[in-house]
């Protein structure tokens, strides 16, 4: 964690590096690449999990992406929603089974969607343009306002606009590189990363000042502000006068690349 900007990756301790075990990871404009997962990027998660690291997507995607996550990539875990929950799949002698934990969110779930469902309407009626992500039927706990992935691109005063509109009603409201997630409940990217952490490492998961955090965009900042080991892809460096809390170190690549030059130096790191 720092109130300062971030030092260049490249800079980083080959020493400090090879004390980490663990990658948490967002996907969006992280590990993907103008909306696409490119085979390096995908290449490099196998890579991290068959050196012996726990590798953890924290994402705003919703919970049917989760599931896919969860079951086909090489992760231990998926975070979504922003933290609203976790995916994962255990293992016994025969079964692979896919399991969901829930983070705590101080309400009940029925009374938040009942929160989020009107205040989606009172946006429809004051931002006429707005539309919800493509992805929101699949989602549970958030609503995802499409501000660029879909759509023409907003405004960075519209984005601003929306986002307080958001929070004068008592909700969270994050931005993404693509979306504006709103949400209702005690609950963040850390603490839905923390809740699985808790269930995990009885099982072996390393404690938390062995993992670090790749980001890129203002929703990540929770984690960027609590991970002692934290990395900004290039690209964040356009979100630079919306944060408090910076990443530990920047890469020289942009999105997808920068994660790649990330994954390269921890494996070098772990094995040298």
């Amino acid at each position: 964690m720092s109130s300062h900007l971030p030092h260049p990756f490249e800079e980083a301790r080959p020493s400090e590096l090879s004390q980490i075990r663990g990658v948490c990871l967002d996907i969006d404009d992280t590990l993907s690449t103008d909306g696409k997962l490119e085979a390096d990027a995908y290449e490099a998660l196998w890579r991290l999990k068959k050196a012996g690291f726990y590798v953890v997507p924290v994402t705003g995607r919703p919970a049917g992406w989760c599931d896919l996550i969860a079951r086909f990539w090489p992760v231990n875990a998926v975070i979504g929603e922003n933290g609203a929950f976790s995916f994962f799949v255990e293992k016994s002698d025969r079964l692979s089974v896919r399991k969901r934990l829930d983070t705590p969110k101080g309400e009940t779930d029925v009374r938040l969607r009942e929160k989020l469902k009107k205040l989606g309407e009172e946006i429809r009626t004051h931002f006429p343009q707005s539309k919800t992500a493509s992805d929101q039927a699949y989602r549970e706990c958030d609503l995802a306002i499409d501000i660029c992935e879909d759509v023409a691109p907003w405004s960075n005063q519209e984005v601003a606009r929306l986002l307080q509109f958001a929070r004068d009603r008592g909700a969270h409201a994050k931005l993404s590189s693509i979306h504006v997630n709103i949400w209702f409940g005690d609950y963040d990217k850390k603490k839905g990363f923390d809740t699985w952490l808790n269930y995990a490492q009885p099982q072996g998961a390393p404690a938390t000042d062995r993992w670090l955090y790749i980001g890129d965009s203002p929703n990540d900042e929770p984690l960027f502000a609590t991970f002692k080991h934290s990395v900004g892809v290039a690209n964040l460096k356009r979100y630079y006068d919306r944060l408090v809390s910076f990443p530990t170190w920047i890469t020289q690549c942009e999105s997808g690349a920068g994660f790649v030059e990330m994954a390269e130096s921890l494996i070098k790191a772990k094995v040298g």
